[in-house]
């Protein structure tokens, strides 16, 4: 097999591959819309085409090298001047580097045609949101039941009764609505659409409780806050005035094990559980009975 050929058609081939994945993810709705209305293009979501566009990425990259070194010679060639001595900033290079960096300074200061470029992404991301329709929150389809239904006033109970009469299955108030509505095969935002008749008439008040928190610790949230999970437990303890040791007992008891120094993510992957299910795990301790 001639290793040349099979290089120059594997970055052939990535390279219309990732044509392809760029173009979709150029149009994609925003991560929590397409989560949300679980949009798919030929069957993948936004999160495997995604996935795609770095592992072909990466094989670009390798098929890249390879013609380089293949090439070498030809690519040494185009940087000698008239007196055959190698130069880097040739004439042709030079074009290049400048055609480059037009693109990467005017990018960083939004100038067209770079911001204009940005701004059709932006207005095909906007026309799928008004398309799909927003979640209540972000990541609302990692919430469980019983968190989902607290947070925008829902019967849990009335909800499950709808969602069985329906023919989903349900197994308890800490299903997700993702679980549920991958059960059913359908997007989380239909799962909704059959609870929201349960809304009772007086929205829960939100919860200020915090777990034996100092006076001046913030009250913990209904929500995690932005980059939740790429916090280490022991700064959100100290931010909302949790005693750490208890919660990491509390943890324990659910057969989650955890340690300060570790990230909420970390903790999540090592229980094989959701960031989100983590933040409910503790919410539960901090506002459950005996906090």
């Amino acid at each position: 097999m001639n290793m040349r050929k099979i290089t120059s058609m594997t970055m052939l081939i990535s390279l219309v591959i990732l044509i392809l994945n760029s173009v979709v993810l150029y149009v994609v709705p925003e991560g929590r819309v397409a989560y949300w209305a679980d949009w798919r293009f030929w069957g993948l979501t936004k999160v495997q085409w995604g996935d795609q566009h770095v592992t072909v990425g990466i094989l670009f990259l390798i098929a890249g090298f390879l013609h380089i070194y293949y090439n070498w010679k030809p690519i040494v060639a185009y940087m000698k001047n008239k007196a055959r001595e190698v130069k880097v900033f040739t004439g042709s290079f030079n074009v290049a580097l400048a055609v480059t960096a037009v693109f990467v300074v005017g990018t960083y200061y939004m100038i067209p045609p770079m911001s204009t470029i940005l701004d059709i992404s932006s207005h095909f991301k906007e026309a799928g949101s008004e398309k799909y329709g927003e979640p209540p929150y972000g990541h609302a389809e990692l919430s469980s039941l019983k968190m989902f239904s607290k947070k925008e006033g829902l019967d849990v109970a009335k909800g499950i009764e709808l969602l069985k009469a329906a023919g989903y299955e349900v197994t308890g108030d800490k299903d997700t609505l993702k679980d549920i509505a991958a059960r059913k095969g359908v997007a989380p935002q239909v799962v909704y659409e059959i609870i929201k008749a349960a809304k009772v008439e007086a929205p829960a008040a939100g919860l200020e409780a915090t777990a034996g928190g100092t006076g001046g610790a913030q009250p913990f949230p209904d929500a995690p806050e932005a980059g939740w999970g790429k916090k280490k437990l022991s700064e959100i303890c100290a931010r909302y005035g949790l005693k750490e040791e208890r919660i990491i007992h509390k943890l324990s008891d659910q057969g989650i094990s955890a340690d300060g120094e570790s990230t909420i993510h970390d903790i999540a992957e090592a229980n094989k559980m959701e960031p989100m299910g983590l933040f409910e795990a503790i919410h539960a301790i901090v506002t459950g009975p005996g906090k």
